[in-house]
């Protein structure tokens, strides 16, 4: 498991304050706005920054506090795909498929060579020269060739097409139903990535975790409410999270979508997704 437990990070205009937790065999995702404070909360979970305050556990083991040998043997474990690939642009992927080799004891170069064949990476061509879309592939690529249990994944299929976006998400699913201990955590602005993957998503906004809920739960409890003049004035409120004035009255968003399908058989109601749930939670007033 990982636990992030009070995590603070200080910038001269920005703080970020956090708590999660990601269980083993889960896949959590990670939700909100550019600039909300996803990339500095992975940064944070990664040891790539140095925290103004709380802990990043694995497993038990604090990293702050972790010997060199234990600090060495849980990052072995993490398979990590940021937004930049972290290879020098000059390699090719048949570089990184050997530079790989090298580093991970538990490397799998058969693998990292079938699966970059599956989604057609070209192996002798520059970093630097490849499309945005291959470079997404072979950030994940590399990720998954190591046997890590936990996964790391900032906004891995951004620059994909859509064909492609469904061929990586598969192998995310793949990968995690091999073993039952492993786990994820991941970005991502598509919302119907991370609603047909996530067990469960926080939403993050000005550097604090402002909701965390199921996704099946948010997918069939959660609803907006599209309320005339009048109907904002005279409904049960004791449900809404959030509303927001429209052109036509008021955009209620409410986690309790069956209370007002039996009470208020007239009101429109549109099934909440990951999109409206941003939306709301950051331009709704309470």
């Amino acid at each position: 498991m990982i636990q992030l437990k009070n995590v603070e990070k200080h910038y001269n205009n920005f703080d970020l304050q956090v708590s999660m937790e990601v269980p083993d065999g889960a896949i959590i995702g990670l939700i909100g706005q550019n600039g909300a404070g996803k990339s500095t909360t992975f940064k944070a979970l990664l040891g790539l920054l140095r925290i103004n305050g709380g802990s990043v556990v694995i497993d038990g083991l604090d990293m702050a506090n972790a010997g060199d040998k234990e600090w060495i043997e849980t990052k072995l474990r993490i398979g990590v795909a940021m937004a930049e690939t972290g290879f020098p642009e000059c390699l090719t992927p048949d570089d990184v498929r050997k530079t790989l080799k090298g580093l991970y004891p538990k490397f799998d170069e058969q693998k990292f060579c079938s699966l970059a064949n599956r989604l057609q990476l070209p192996m002798d061509k520059s970093i630097e020269k490849l499309s945005n879309g291959n470079k997404a592939k072979l950030k994940v690529i590399s990720t998954l060739c190591h046997d890590a249990d936990i996964l790391v994944l900032d906004e891995p299929t951004a620059g994909l097409d859509v064909v492609a976006r469904d061929q990586l998400l598969e192998l995310l699913r793949d990968y995690m139903a091999e073993k039952d201990n492993r786990s994820m955590i991941i970005s991502s602005h598509i919302s119907s990535d991370l609603e047909g993957l996530c067990d469960s998503l926080y939403l993050i906004h000005q550097g604090e975790i402002v909701l965390q809920e199921d996704t099946d739960v948010l997918l069939s409890e959660y609803a907006v409410l599209k309320l005339k003049e009048e109907e904002f004035h005279s409904i049960d409120r004791s449900h809404i999270m959030r509303s927001k004035k429209e052109a036509y009255g008021y955009a209620c968003l409410t986690n309790q979508k069956h209370f007002y399908m039996e009470n208020y058989p007239q009101v429109v109601i549109e099934n909440g997704n990951v999109d409206e749930l941003i939306t709301m939670m950051v331009l709704g007033g309470e």
